[in-house]
């Protein structure tokens, strides 16, 4: 039996993220293609993961009605017009809901698909696909059983966290949007290294290579990263010379204000605006 307990999985809007999760799972043994189904407006731009097995259509109703597992992974946007068109189909007592739309709260979905429905919220990134995500989890009830089988889920996608709801928004700018400052910071490192001699190709893969080396020696070493730093530091050497000419020109900083100007953006891409009576006036536009 597959890890996911034989539960049929439904991805609503497979795009970069939602495709990033199916192949995940598929990868990992969690389930088999042949047990998830995608779906996307246009499910012909899904082809190629048809021919992978997986059921691909456009109705998220009947996709609903036929999982146990319901991953939201639409844009914070689309949401609303998605939840309306699931919502009588979403069926509290077999179905659990993970929703990985940035800034849209727990009580924000249960509001349109009834109060008893668990919904748990997952942030992962795009590694996610090579099993190599960092995803935070977070839920409002204690619900051990459906919290357990998500993170079971995501444990073998990279690593989990559960942290509380409040720090969703933040985990969205360290966590998904941190991999494209990560992948950023890669790049200028090959084009120094392409300044200083190296082909591209070579410069990429040795750039590449040094912050996975990096990131191992936190993660699996559990060390600080200072204390790796004074490691390879020594006084009037070239390491720190170089570090010291980046901070002059704001790296750290630089990177610190990315996050948390991410974060400020993360908490208002699902704002619903109070209408007459306080009703949510929120359109899907």
């Amino acid at each position: 039996m597959a890890e996911s307990g034989g539960k049929r999985i439904a991805i609503l809007g497979a795009g970069n993220i939602g495709s990033a999760i199916a192949k995940g799972l598929v990868a990992a043994g969690i389930a088999p293609s042949g047990q998830i189904t995608l779906t996307r407006r246009n499910a012909e731009s899904l082809a190629a993961l048809r021919s992978e097995g997986f059921d691909v259509t456009a109705d998220n109703t009947t996709a609903v009605r036929s999982s146990d597992l319901i991953f939201l992974a639409v844009t914070p946007q689309q949401l609303n017009a998605l939840l309306a068109e699931i919502s009588q189909s979403v069926d509290s007592r077999r179905h659990t809901v993970v929703s990985i739309v940035s800034g849209a709260t727990i009580a924000q979905i249960r509001k349109r698909l009834g109060n008893e429905v668990v919904v748990i919220r997952a942030m992962p990134n795009t590694a996610i696909a090579i099993r190599q995500s960092m995803t935070c989890l977070s839920t409002d009830r204690d619900d051990r059983e459906s919290l357990s089988l998500v993170r079971k889920l995501f444990d073998a996608l990279g690593r989990t966290l559960v942290v509380e709801e409040g720090l969703m928004v933040p985990a969205t700018a360290l966590c998904a949007c941190g991999i494209a400052f990560f992948l950023r910071a890669i790049r200028a490192a090959s084009q120094g290294g392409i300044e200083i001699g190296f082909h591209a190709g070579d410069a990429l893969l040795m750039a590449a290579q040094t912050a996975r080396g990096a990131a191992s020696l936190l993660v699996e070493g559990g060390n600080h990263p200072e204390g790796e730093v004074d490691r390879v530091t020594t006084p009037q050497g070239c390491t720190i010379t170089g570090l010291n000419q980046m901070e002059h020109h704001g790296f750290s900083s630089a990177l610190i204000k990315g996050i948390v100007t991410s974060a400020e953006k993360a908490a208002v891409l699902y704002a619903p605006k109070p209408g007459p009576a306080g009703t949510d006036a929120r359109t899907d536009d």
